[in-house]
């Protein structure tokens, strides 16, 4: 009978019985919510429609704004804010920018019409340094809860959730020293942004600190958050003669692998690289990626977990939450230049 293989299926898939399944789709009394969340979630990991009666009221509806996905950081973290919202109840809205299409400002007044609960900017206009932060004032004098991911301002008064840039670029820095690399040069986006002025900032402090070099000018080249990106300002390193580059993104990583192959140059026989992000599929590249990886589950909790208690009534002000990165040491590292080869 198919009836009773199904609930079989989703007993197995759920971890319960199929008495459980039974009761949780007949919306009978006596389950934890744990357990009905946990047939739910079978119910929708099989591709099984949700009976009517089982379809939750929302809360109200939360504004995702991301840049466009092409990065796979960014739909790696709007997944990670929508399962953290849905389990409060509330209904994510995902608008995501592309260049030529509409803008975060335009979002922000779709979502407004709409009559949104609050909104969470990821690596949004407050991560620049020449952008205007009236956006966000009118926002904030309106009532509206607002979190801004990636990126810090100290005239807004909401939560920030940042990873840590500076401790990232020094973590990779000191893996390259540790390696036997002493000419290092690091590939980062354009210098307006916030992270990328804090991981300049960390990068010279570590150059500074384990290799002596107090003018890292020449090391620091600037470009645009892409594959082309990253090969571009590889280029330049490599002509400067750096045998280590750290990355500010994963995909500029690969850029930077592809401009030492186009050069004749194996990685990491020749060339030492850097990523950042340790976003998905990263760990199958070839070489599989050395990068530093942004705790982005964490950051999407307490982002969420910050939203919701301004949603509930606590006054908004102006405080950084800062998480810590972490090294992950793969196939695109190895052992620098020996001394007069």
């Amino acid at each position: 009978m198919t009836g009773h293989a199904r609930l079989a299926d989703i007993a197995a898939q759920a971890g319960v019985s199929e008495a459980t399944v039974s009761r949780v789709l007949n919306g009978k009394a006596g389950v934890s919510a744990a357990t009905r969340q946990a047939v739910l979630t079978a119910l929708d990991i099989m591709g099984y429609e949700r009976p009517p009666r089982l379809r939750q009221r929302s809360n109200g509806l939360i504004g995702l704004v991301t840049p466009e996905l092409d990065n796979p950081i960014f739909p790696a973290f709007a997944q990670a804010l929508e399962k953290a919202l849905i389990r409060h109840g509330y209904t994510p809205v995902l608008c995501t920018q592309s260049p030529g299409g509409m803008q975060e400002d335009d979002y922000t007044e779709l979502l407004l019409d709409r009559g949104v609960t609050g909104i969470v900017f990821v690596s949004g206009l407050h991560a620049s340094t020449t952008a205007r932060m009236e956006r966000y004032h009118r926002l904030i004098d309106r009532g509206l809860p607002i979190v801004l991911v990636d990126g810090y301002n100290e005239t807004i008064k909401a939560p920030f959730i940042s990873p840590d840039d500076r401790h990232a670029a020094r973590l990779a820095v000191q893996h390259l020293v540790d390696l036997g690399h002493e000419r290092i040069g690091i590939a980062v986006g354009q210098r307006r942004f916030v992270p990328v002025i804090r991981k300049i900032e960390g990068f010279r402090e570590a150059m500074e600190q384990l290799l002596g070099v107090t003018d890292c000018d020449e090391l620091i080249q600037d470009s645009l958050f892409t594959v082309e990106g990253g090969q571009a300002a590889a280029r330049a390193l490599l002509d400067r003669g750096c045998t280590g580059i750290v990355c500010a993104s994963d995909l500029m990583a690969l850029g930077a692998i592809r401009a030492a192959r186009e050069r004749g140059l194996s990685v990491p026989q020749d060339v030492s690289v850097v990523g950042y992000d340790d976003s998905p599929l990263i760990p199958f590249t070839d070489p599989p990626l050395t990068t530093v990886r942004k705790p982005i589950n964490a950051m999407a909790q307490a982002a969420v977990a910050s939203l919701l208690e301004e949603i509930n009534g606590k006054p908004p002000r102006n405080v950084e939450l800062v998480f810590q990165c972490e090294l992950v040491v793969r196939g695109s590292t190895g052992s620098g230049p020996l001394v007069n080869r």
